[in-house]
């Protein structure tokens, strides 16, 4: 991609003292009054005004919009991982210092907000590391004010003029969807502010939601106008924004807005501005839902038009491979096969690989690789394991025909469950007998592990993880170890290898939309809207196909002791939303949706629970130990908390509910 990390670190650098030019924006939400700046940059480097003289000059500010794009690659960054229950990490923190972890452990605070969006702060990297989204839509009104401007930058085309415009458009509306899933009613800043503007002006207050909503939504349908439907010179531009993803946030956007958290909430009954302005309508509002089932429909004519479909393991002529490991690398390949072959990616963000995640999730198999090149510290909870199906497609406590009451004992696997868990171990009773998501995703004691190394170049002789104290994955390196015993198998590519010189990772660029994630919503919108149309089962099979699974219809009627379920909205309701935790597992999905359908109070309040892991023998290892029992605070934890300095310097501000 023409803005990889070099180029982007390098305009990074180039616009320092521009940022600083920017740092203006915070004046809205830090400053009590504004102070002249310098028209100068470092290095004698020309001033903003000459950056939108000549296409370059121009392209890599528009480059510089897009640097701020979130590195969801990155475990530390990406929020949805580690700020709720879906995955654990070690307390020590090990090189894996993760604010979003110290959020799901009680930690998350007024005076310095952990992932501060907003002002910019504890976002990942440390304490200062990132600028606040503010500055990302400061500079993209810069953009938008010069490039719009058709006296300046004469030797840019017009067609290519509209599609930068679109570009940054998006950008900026996605700026403002981030923060608003996040804080909920937020400042809008259209207009960068005259560095001369009055206090009175300055001090810009939050809009009521809705408001926000219409806003971003309006930017985003501005934005779809003139952005090109794919990419066609995929070397030096693929993660530019296109038509699909565009109408894919739009839907993303819709559907939170559609949902309970902030579609009829009573919770926020009260919460007004410092005039009375009520930030948050507390009326239910039905048609809500129909514009996001709209929405995701749209994205889904749009991104199959432009030729995205789910994706399948090609296969391979030199591995000799069973249909189960097919299956698992279907469903492993929809999040980790790059971006340029892989069908289903949308959106993908080449300037966040995922090298590092891919580090502190894989297991130890083989003596030869260090536990620093196989970290094994993304720890899934017994819950999560639980959550998945059971091999005949439905919830494991429905299942009429399997009995998982025991699930806590142990089994030793036979031979033809070899391709799931290694043949004659003995391992948890949970482990056996589940779907093929399962098996992909998660790795645990006694898992197979299939990657490109294993021996004879057949899953024949694949690997397995063995996870008890005195074994190779087992918990014996502080702060380098599986909190749980449930190892996150799906994020790992599979062309891992270990090498002479340590272990190799095959990087990838962060999908911020899967095809399967449209699907999703369009299915969960249009039940909400109209109930279990033949649509919503469509959608929803679709993707159950792909994970080796009968349709809903045909695995609740035959497998379920609650056949009627999917017959009504309430039950198409509770499939559709263990579908999506099932098939976004571990991409930092789950977060967000607990969240927006308010049930966080009751998900986040229970027990994180793991194997006993320091233990050495099966019959110790195998007794389920609380590693940390959460507490969510509702409503207070359901929004981030605005950094109290700000709400000093700014009064028109008022912070969230609780906080």
């Amino acid at each position: 991609m023409k803005f990889n990390n070099i180029t982007m670190g390098s305009v990074k650098k180039r616009f320092t003292k521009q940022f600083s030019l920017t740092l203006i924006c915070m004046v809205i939400f830090t400053m009590p009054s504004c102070k002249k700046y310098l028209d100068v940059v470092p290095d004698n480097v020309a001033t903003i005004d000459n950056a939108f003289t000549l296409r370059n000059e121009a392209e890599k500010y528009l480059f510089t919009c897009y640097s701020f794009l979130p590195k969801d690659g990155d475990p530390l960054y990406n929020i949805g991982m580690m700020a709720g229950d879906e995955i654990w990490v070690p307390l020590a923190e090990r090189e894996l210092i993760s604010y979003a972890a110290r959020m799901a452990r009680g930690g998350q605070n007024a005076a310095n907000p952990y992932m501060n969006a907003w002002s910019g702060n504890y976002q990942g990297g440390g304490p200062g590391d990132r600028y606040g989204l503010y500055i990302a839509i400061r500079n993209c009104n810069i953009f938008l004010e010069n490039v719009s401007d058709l006296t300046k930058v004469r030797d840019l085309g017009l067609d290519e003029r509209n599609r930068w415009i679109a570009e940054v458009k998006f950008l900026k509306a996605y700026y403002n969807f981030y923060l608003l899933r996040m804080y909920g009613p937020i400042a809008i800043v259209d207009k960068n502010l005259d560095i001369s503007a009055p206090q009175e002006e300055v001090r810009i207050k939050r809009m009521p939601f809705d408001y926000c909503v219409d806003y971003i939504n309006n930017l985003l349908d501005e934005s779809i106008v003139d952005l090109p439907n794919i990419i066609t010179e995929k070397s030096t531009q693929l993660g530019r924004i296109t038509k699909p993803i565009a109408l894919a946030i739009k839907a993303k956007m819709l559907l939170m807005a559609a949902s309970p958290l902030f579609n009829g909430n009573t919770d926020y009954a009260g919460f007004t501005d410092r005039d009375g302005v009520a930030l948050m309508n507390t009326t239910y509002d039905a048609t809500k839902w129909k514009k996001a089932a709209d929405a995701a429909k749209a994205a889904i004519v749009a991104a199959e038009g432009a030729g995205f479909e789910l994706y399948t393991f090609p296969g391979s002529s030199t591995f000799k491979l069973s249909d189960t490991t097919k299956r698992q690398l279907s469903i492993k390949g929809a999040l980790t096969e790059r971006f340029d072959v892989n069908t289903e990616h949308v959106w993908a963000n080449p300037n966040s690989n995922a090298e590092f995640l891919q580090r502190t999730a894989m297991a130890r198999l083989e003596s030869s690789v260090t536990t620093e090149d196989a970290r094994e510290q993304l720890a899934a909870p017994i819950k999560i394991a639980e959550m998945f199906y059971s091999k005949n497609g439905v919830p494991i406590n429905e299942d009429k025909t399997l009995n998982f009451a025991n699930r806590y004992s142990t089994r030793t696997a036979v031979h033809d469950e070899r391709f799931y868990i290694k043949e004659g171990y003995t391992t948890a009773r949970l482990n056996f007998d589940r779907e093929p998501r399962f098996y992909a995703d998660l790795s645990f004691d006694g898992g197979i592990w299939f990657k490109y190394d294993s021996p004879e170049a057949t899953d024949e002789k694949a690997l397995a993880v063995e996870g008890k104290s005195t074994q190779l994955a087992g918990a014996s390196n502080y702060g380098w170890y599986n909190e749980t015993g449930y190892f996150i198998k799906k994020v790992v590519d599979w062309n891992m290898i270990n090498g002479s010189n340590g272990a190799t990772y095959r990087q990838y660029a962060w999908p911020e939309i899967r095809l399967a994630d449209i699907y999703l919503m369009y299915a969960e919108a249009l039940n909400e809207s109209d109930g279990p149309t033949e649509e919503v089962f469509t959608y929803l099979d679709k993707i159950r196909v792909r994970a080796g699974l009968q349709g809903v219809r045909t695995s609740w009627t035959q497998f379920s002791n609650n056949p009627s379920k999917f017959t009504t909205k309430d039950g198409m309701r509770e499939i559709v939303r263990q579908e999506r935790m099932i098939e976004m597992a571990f991409e930092g999905s789950r977060y967000w949706d607990i969240r927006r359908w308010k049930i966080a109070a009751e998900t986040f309040n229970q027990s994180i629970t793991g194997w006993s892991v320091f233990q050495p023998t099966t019959q110790e290892y195998y007794k389920v130990r609380t590693v940390f029992s959460q507490n969510f605070i509702a409503p207070r934890d359901y929004l981030w908390p605005i950094r109290t300095y700000d709400l000093t310097v700014n009064p028109s501000l008022v912070q969230n509910p609780g906080w």
